[in-house]
């Protein structure tokens, strides 16, 4: 389930960056779509977060709150980007792009 996730983050920041700085009314739409592949990738994620929750003896886990954070910088970027409150879009910052929390093991170590 996170692989779609990460797929689905990726073509969604593909779109992102592909066609930066002229909103004619074809990459409006598109970046509308981005939004609504944005929200899918949330509920898929929340989705994958809920199961996941039951198997928290693993070592390492996904870093759900942090794909969030990441979605949302996102989406705050298009949304800037479509509706500018200046003449150039800010910068967000980048995504992290790591996931993968180390969990503390519950066995003591020597």
């Amino acid at each position: 389930m996170p692989t779609n996730v990460f797929r689905c983050l990726l073509l969604s920041l593909a779109i992102v960056d592909s066609g930066s700085y002229a909103a004619s009314g074809h990459e409006q739409d598109q970046l509308g779509l981005v939004q609504q592949q944005l929200d899918v990738i949330e509920r898929l994620a929340a989705k994958a977060e809920r199961s996941g929750s039951a198997h928290s003896n693993e070592r390492y886990r996904f870093d759900y709150p942090r794909l969030a954070e990441d979605i949302q910088r996102i989406r705050l970027g298009v949304r800037s980007y479509l509706f500018p409150t200046r003449a150039q879009p800010r910068d967000l910052g980048e995504p992290v792009g790591d996931y993968r929390l180390d969990t503390a093991s519950t066995e003591s170590s020597p």
